[in-house]
């Protein structure tokens, strides 16, 4: 196979190569933007503030290092969401009878129906439990657009490395001679029978 040649074809298939990893970051930029905006949208509706600074909740050993930073602010990001989540709520759950778990305060419940501070609990553990859940869950949204993010980097960087090297190719096709062989020795053309 001529040398030109060679250059021609793997450059291109590199150009194409390029071509996939632009569309690819651009997805997962695309996806990135939707899943920090989703959560965002989703945090804000939700109007969950944390302790504003000199509220004695602070002074928990539990919430104040995690929460501190945070004080006043409303719940809008990931982070935001997961140190509510595991820092503050968790915190009063387990300051509950039971742990404060739903599984445990429900199964006393339902042996105890008449038991009106029982089925309290119960509801205030339930909602509790699920606020936590979907915090999390907005902490796991922006956590894949952090990744989403950072593969639309690696891959506009790996599409410039690519089309550096395409670059490269076609200018080594446009000054390599016509008669040059892939597989000649030294570059030197291959030597013809009779």
């Amino acid at each position: 196979m001529k040398r030109k040649v060679f250059d021609l074809l793997v450059s291109a298939g590199g150009l194409l190569v390029a071509v996939v990893l632009l569309a690819a970051g651009g997805l997962a930029l695309w996806g990135a933007n939707f899943a920090n905006s989703n959560v965002r949208h989703q945090l804000a509706q939700q109007e969950i503030f944390f302790p504003k600074a000199g509220d004695p909740q602070l002074k928990n050993p539990e919430i104040g290092p995690y929460l501190s930073k945070y004080a006043g602010q409303q719940v809008l990001t990931g982070a935001q969401a997961r140190a509510y989540a595991d820092h503050f709520i968790a915190v009063h759950l387990s300051e509950m009878p039971y742990g404060g778990v739903y599984a445990k305060i429900s199964a006393a419940a339902l042996q105890n129906p008449n038991d009106q501070k029982l089925q309290a609990l119960k509801q205030t553990s339930f909602q509790g439990t699920t606020l936590r859940g979907l915090l999390l869950e907005a902490y796991a949204f922006s956590v894949f657009g952090q990744i989403a993010f950072w593969g639309a980097i690696v891959s506009f960087a790996l599409a410039g490395v690519m089309l550096l090297l395409v670059a490269l190719g076609f200018w080594h096709a446009r000054r390599v001679p016509e008669e040059v062989e892939i597989l000649s020795p030294r570059g030197n053309p291959l030597p013809h029978h009779a």
